[in-house]
């Protein structure tokens, strides 16, 4: 056995074996193996990563689900007791929708109840019986529109300690016979908010505060949704004014505080198209998929509820970095008025609340719009305008605009203004806005020579508005 092991050429055999491991097609194994190892290796720490991620998401998404029920049943708790004492009213007097879109403070009152309640839609058939005993209120229906701005003016700094410029009561009046949207902007604490509630006092109809959330997407954020697991519909106060409005002729304020700070276009999408309907019979909103028997009465029979005519939504606005710009199809559509500075305060002798129909205002405007048109002068000047801005910067007033502009300025003469006080601010405010979004480079070599044709067109000094808009682009360059 020793001598066939001796015999043997190690050697030899060592070096087959050395060039075998060592041949090309060894060493493409060699690298197929290790690419092999590596991509597995890369899987396996892809996998793992992606179970740890998904393991850490649920994680926060339990605690924060958990934390945010732990809030809300505590606010819950609090309404209740604060609500305690009017669990025999009607309507609690406060109206400020809960901030997740849910039912707020007026549904507080509907826990035993509303789980008899054969109706997916509690609150809303609450409303129906209320109304089978409804009788309308004397309304104050000899106010022209120079006294309501005065009256409402005095009220807010007799009544509520809030002084307005009577400039900016009469925009805002203005504002209101020209669209159902007002913008009011401006620096924080120069009483954005407090002007919609102080007119919503004013006219002893409280103003309905629906503070947006930065998450809202859709417009159930905003009017509620269908619970399939409850078989209830999760009401909204929004909904529910809505809902009360289309039962009288009262004057409704919705204020969207803050309401920039999720996507305007996608939360309150429907409301701006359906706002833009003509016939207001057509502005119906969708609510849920069909009606039922035990459904709200004025809910129509596809599920729809028609818009209140006489509801208007004021939305506050901020600009600043935790706010998204609003989209020039949200302008368009809105009446914006910049509240930049406080007011000095005044004394106030007499002043009290007025019950002013919605019907009644409406009537006011037409009358004003009737009485006070705007000039054929400044009609050809507008045109002039329009022509020039249109060469100038590509900017057109278009139908829009123009029909604004007639429902706008003859309320403002009709309120105590000037129509060419009033030309300024809505051009202002509607064309030389637009101009923002222009090159500034060249709006600012273009603004002597716009100015110049602004004195020229209008007389010097004319437009003082349209010239600030135009400043302020010049300094931002």
């Amino acid at each position: 056995m020793n001598s066939i092991l001796a015999s043997v050429d190690w050697n030899l055999i060592g070096d087959k074996i050395w060039n075998r491991l060592t041949s090309r097609t060894a060493l493409f194994i060699y690298a197929g193996i290790i690419l092999v190892l590596i991509i597995a290796i890369i899987i396996r720490v892809i996998v793992g990563e992606y179970n740890r991620v998904s393991i850490m998401k649920n994680s926060l998404e339990g605690k924060e689900k958990g934390e945010r029920q732990e809030i809300l049943e505590t606010a819950r708790k609090t309404i209740e007791e604060e609500l305690e004492p009017l669990k025999d009213l009607a309507l609690p007097s406060v109206v400020v929708q809960g901030g997740n879109g849910t039912k707020g403070a007026v549904s507080a009152n509907s826990s035993p109840a509303e789980e008899e309640s054969g109706s997916r839609f509690y609150m809303l058939t609450e409303i129906d019986k209320e109304y089978e005993r409804y009788r309308a209120p004397e309304y104050d229906n000899e106010l022209s529109l120079r006294e309501i701005c005065e009256e409402f003016r005095n009220y807010s700094a007799g009544g509520l300690k809030l002084y307005y410029d009577i400039e900016d009561i009469r925009r805002f009046i203005g504002g209101l016979a020209v669209t159902k949207l007002i913008i009011l902007q401006g620096m924080s604490g120069t009483g954005k908010t407090s002007l919609a509630y102080a007119f919503g006092e004013f006219l002893d109809n409280k103003t309905v505060v629906v503070p947006i959330q930065p998450m809202w997407k859709e417009r159930t954020d905003l009017v509620g949704y269908y619970n399939e697991f409850t078989k209830r519909f999760n009401e909204t106060t929004l909904l529910y004014k809505m809902y009360e409005a289309d039962y009288n002729d009262e004057i409704y304020i919705t204020v969207l505080d803050e309401m920039n700070i999720a996507r305007v276009e996608y939360y309150f999408a429907e409301f701006l198209s359906l706002l833009e309907i003509p016939n207001v019979d057509g502005r119906n909103l969708d609510v849920v998929a069909d009606k039922r028997e035990d459904d709200p009465k004025l809910l129509q029979s596809d599920g729809k509820l028609r818009l209140p005519t006489n509801m208007w939504f004021v939305g506050t606005a901020n600009n600043d970095d935790s706010t998204f710009a609003i989209s020039d199809k949200v302008y368009d559509r809105a009446m914006v008025l910049n509240l930049d500075k406080k007011a000095i305060p005044f004394e106030v002798k007499e002043y009290g609340k007025k019950k002013i129909s919605a019907k009644r205002l409406e009537e006011l405007f037409k009358r004003a719009q009737r009485e006070f048109d705007i000039t054929d002068r400044n009609l050809r000047r507008i045109k002039k305008l329009d022509e020039y801005m249109i060469k100038t910067f590509h900017i057109t007033f278009g139908n829009r605009i123009m029909k604004q502009i007639r429902s706008y300025v003859p309320v403002i003469v009709a309120s105590g203004g000037t129509e060419l006080e009033a030309i300024d601010d809505i051009l202002s405010r509607k064309v030389f806005r637009k101009l923002e979004s222009k090159n500034p480079v060249y709006v600012k070599q273009m603004a002597d020579g716009t100015r110049a044709y602004l004195d020229e067109l209008f007389g010097e000094n004319k437009l003082p508005l349209c010239k600030e808009q135009l400043k302020l682009i010049e300094q931002n360059v």
